[in-house]
């Protein structure tokens, strides 16, 4: 089938090389001019599944609250006047009941392992080489820290993740370079847990994608769907021009201009500008962008730094090794302007770094990094039929698209071809939604 993919961050790339590996002829509409150009472009680059968890969890509305005017808040809410947000937040604030977030956690986790799989597979098979490394341990600073942590660590230990609770020492010989003057109760290792870069895995995963057959179309936004048996985009080309296999180089500019294409699906990556084309469609998800941040600045030297990641549970930043740089990435803030950065949180992220690894970055020249993170309230992204006919989903990874994507792209393309996918497809599905 001709099939067309919209958005081609680290899940529209994921899902083209899957239907191309399944014998498809994807089309994928991007309009920047570039895979992982958004909100793939400077994540942390964490893939551990134990650690993808809704962010709907109980207490959370407690403790966002009681962080709303703290000087390094890990959450910040700006909802302003917005009323889809303060819908969004009530539909949050139903789902951070016990019971559904242990559902939701668990149905996140087995994604993310299977997606972890994935991923693998797809390393080994096409020797793919892109930074990575490791090893992952979420540090604990005080006792209340760990007090706070022990739920979640039980939690684990019931899905049957192999989680060590390590004491300062351990933590130490685990990451060396750890300041030692900052206080460190405790840490938690989940063997098997990893980073690597997601736009460097994106943009060699769409070679791949293209000598499977499959096309990219950079510079080109898809405005609007008409749903079918064969549904109908409306494209404005406004750039960049198409890659199909084997092309390469800088794309010529172009006037924008509009056109209308016939397919035998659509499959919508689009993150949050994928309401635009699904509300006109009766799909109101309710999605909404969570604003995340990195500063990336390369190491002093390789001696310095984290060996692989760690995560500041108090704060909730990761400090991560990406080849010669290392990144600090951070932040949730619901609402608020895309292009305006929150200098609270970037205070944050240099507060975090100098804490635990201070001097060990080059900061004259720091790379900022703010994205919107596709968030549904209840956690889990949606994959599968929209509903619509000819009309397919796979988005709302929030925070974790990289550590779902491969596995995402994979249940997506089985549910597409009708077969039996490896794990049950229900708790993603988009119809959760119409019920509640």
């Amino acid at each position: 089938m001709r099939i067309a993919v919209i958005g081609a961050g680290i899940v529209g790339v994921t899902t083209a090389y899957e239907l191309a590996a399944d014998g498809h002829q994807p089309v994928v509409f991007e309009r920047r001019n570039s895979v992982a150009a958004e909100n793939s472009f400077a994540n942390a680059g964490i893939v551990a599944p134990g650690y993808v968890a809704p962010w709907a969890a109980p207490g959370m509305p407690r403790r966002l609250l009681a962080q709303m005017l703290a000087r390094h808040a890990a959450w910040r809410l700006r909802p302003g006047a917005d009323p889809g947000a303060w819908r969004w937040l009530w539909r949050w604030w139903r789902a951070c009941q016990p019971a559904r977030y242990q559902e939701q956690r668990s149905a996140m986790h087995r994604l993310a392992a299977y997606s972890q799989q994935r991923l693998h597979e797809i390393r080994r098979l096409h020797r793919l080489d892109y930074e990575r490394s490791e090893g992952y341990l979420v540090l604990l600073r005080g006792e209340r820290d760990v007090a706070l942590a022990m739920p979640g660590l039980e939690l684990l230990r019931q899905m049957e993740v192999p989680a060590q609770l390590l004491d300062p020492q351990h933590c130490r010989e685990r990451e060396p370079h750890l300041h030692p003057d900052t206080p460190l109760s405790a840490g938690i290792a989940v063997p098997g847990d990893e980073v690597g870069n997601c736009r460097q895995f994106a943009h060699l995963l769409r070679e791949e994608a293209q000598r499977l057959g499959a096309r990219f179309e950079f510079g080109t936004e898809a405005l609007a769907i008409d749903p079918d048996t064969r549904p109908i985009l409306l494209l404005e080309a406004r750039g960049a021009g198409s890659g199909g296999p084997g092309l390469g180089g800088p794309a010529e500019a172009v006037a924008p201009k509009r056109r209308r294409e016939q397919f035998d699906a659509v499959v919508v990556c689009a993150a949050v500008p994928s309401l635009k084309l699904l509300e006109p469609l009766g799909m109101g998800l309710p999605l909404m962008p969570v604003h995340g941040y990195s500063l990336s600045a390369a190491l002093r030297n390789h001696e310095r730094g984290p060996l692989s990641a760690v995560m500041d549970e108090r704060y909730k930043v990761v400090i991560s090794r990406q080849g010669s740089r290392v990144r600090v990435a951070g932040g949730a803030e619901l609402g608020g302007a895309p292009e305006r950065h929150s200098q609270a949180v970037l205070a944050t992220l240099y507060k975090v770094l100098h804490d635990w690894f201070p001097g060990a970055a080059q900061l004259q020249q720091v790379q900022v990094w703010k994205g919107a993170r596709p968030m549904l309230p209840d956690g889990p992204p949606v994959i599968g039929a929209s509903g619509a006919p000819g009309v397919w989903l796979n988005l709302g990874h929030g925070a974790s698209g990289w550590a779902l994507a491969c596995g995402s792209a994979r249940l997506l393309a089985d549910q597409l071809n009708r077969r039996s996918p490896a794990i049950d497809a229900g708790a993603f599905l988009a119809a959760r939604f119409a019920r509640r």
